[in-house]
């Protein structure tokens, strides 16, 4: 994928719009919300490579996921520490989309990437087990697109030492979307819009 923009679909996001949609979602969500402490230095540092990929099937997605793990593997970390994979025309229903997170799993195990690599979920319709789909702790996973965050394991392993309360994220980022609330969602004006 050459990063020129192409057009999704009509009626849908070119590439750089997704693109575009997706980092200021990153600056006023992720970052804003402080609901990844992490995502900050990655952010500044330029580190991310964000990838449109044009699939229409899953199929076509698992050969784009396949060279995007291989890229970022070939990448210099100190360039490319972490790709958002983001995919507006396929899996756009999340209970296809979650059962591609199995498939997802299986390619990094068939790369040998297992330990070395991981994939973080994000999709506008995000849902959490054991949770009502209008719950406001589904936010935290909702993004503009159907994405696939792909993150070198070395990378949050130095995260997690660095931040020593990094098993309560979950709780907080909880807390702070209840205390924003659906109005306060809506005013960031990113992401999909709470009901």
């Amino acid at each position: 994928m050459d990063g020129s923009p192409v057009t999704i679909a009509p009626g849908m996001d070119t590439a750089q719009e997704s693109i575009a949609n997706t980092r200021q979602w990153l600056e006023k969500a992720v970052i804003g919300l402080n609901l990844c402490p992490f995502a900050k230095a990655v952010y500044v540092k330029d580190q991310i490579r964000y990838a449109v990929s044009r699939a229409e099937t899953s199929e076509a997605l698992l050969a784009d996921l396949t060279a995007e793990l291989q890229a970022l593997m070939a990448a210099d970390p100190a360039a490319i520490d972490t790709t958002l994979l983001i995919h507006p025309q396929v899996l756009t229903d999340f209970l296809d989309y979650n059962e591609f997170l199995g498939v997802a799993d299986a390619a990094v195990a068939e790369l040998g990437l297992e330990g070395v690599l991981q994939i973080a979920s994000f999709h506008p319709q995000y849902q959490f087990a054991g949770t009502a789909a209008d719950n406001v702790e589904n936010y935290t996973n909702r993004s503009p697109y159907p994405m696939l965050h792909l993150l070198r394991e070395a990378s949050v392993e130095r995260a997690v030492a660095a931040f020593p309360d990094a098993a309560q994220i979950y709780e907080k980022n909880i807390a702070t979307l209840r205390l924003l609330g659906p109005e306060g969602w809506r005013r960031l004006g990113v992401g999909p819009k709470i009901r």
